[in-house]
């Protein structure tokens, strides 16, 4: 059985690369999950008031620690650390500079076509489909990269290279707050529909239009695409 290769593909169409394989799979990778508590200090519960503080102080006192309180949580991150050796031949074929390979990786670092604002979006792909929430597939864009060239020819090209490679998760926030909030509920865009007609059909008042732009990042209400999904938030 063949040896299934790290992949890396654009998580949309539009994203401007193709997709392709690591040259060799790496030894380890690491995933780090940051979930920010704090802690509530005495100065933080008494509300300005020196009788308060006192109070809380000494609440604070008769514990071996202050309360925690939750921040949310923060974007994951993939760390890969790649090798890329090409003193020999690839699939048959000399490869004289290893950065012919290395800058496939250098792309996804950069804004992948004239019209658009950003890099791409990233898809890390190894081995077998894993339940919803496991390391692989990993959806995320590059936010550090360093190269180290280890062996050079006579005439100066590399031919090793030790990457490491963070790609930070991205999460679509349409999708993350239907996934985190059982109250909200979607609207599928029908011809000749906007904003104030979805308002006032779900919320029962045009003039709440805002919520549902604000709750899809619309900038521009008269634009709204035929078979779009919004997320419909609920009114508190």
């Amino acid at each position: 059985m063949a040896l299934e290769k790290l992949t890396i593909e654009p998580a949309k169409s539009d994203s401007g690369f193709t997709a392709f394989q690591v040259l060799f799979n790496p030894n380890t990778y690491s995933i780090v999950k940051p979930v920010t508590w704090s802690q509530r200090t005495a100065a933080a519960e008494s509300s300005g008031s020196t009788a308060a503080a006192g109070n809380a102080t000494a609440t604070t006192r008769n514990l071996d620690a202050p309360p925690l309180e939750f921040g949310g949580g923060g974007s994951r991150t993939l760390t890969l650390q790649l090798f890329f050796d090409v003193t020999e031949p690839i699939d048959g074929k000399p490869v004289t500079d290893v950065r012919e390979l290395t800058n496939k990786i250098v792309a996804l670092t950069r804004i992948a076509r004239a019209n658009k604002k950003t890099p791409p979006i990233c898809l890390v792909k190894w081995g077998k489909e894993t339940p919803a929430g496991s390391d692989f597939p990993f959806m995320g864009v590059v936010t550090n990269l360093t190269q180290n060239f280890v062996m050079f020819r006579a005439s100066g090209e590399p031919v090793r290279a030790n990457l490491t490679v963070v790609f930070t998760e991205y999460i679509e926030p349409v999708q993350n707050k239907r996934e985190n909030d059982p109250d909200l509920t979607t609207y599928v865009v029908k011809r000749g529909d906007s904003l104030s007609a979805i308002a006032a059909k779900l919320y029962r008042d045009p003039t709440l239009w805002r919520a549902i732009a604000t709750a899809n990042d619309i900038d521009d209400p008269r634009q709204l695409p035929i078979g779009a999904r919004l997320a419909i938030p609920k009114l508190t």
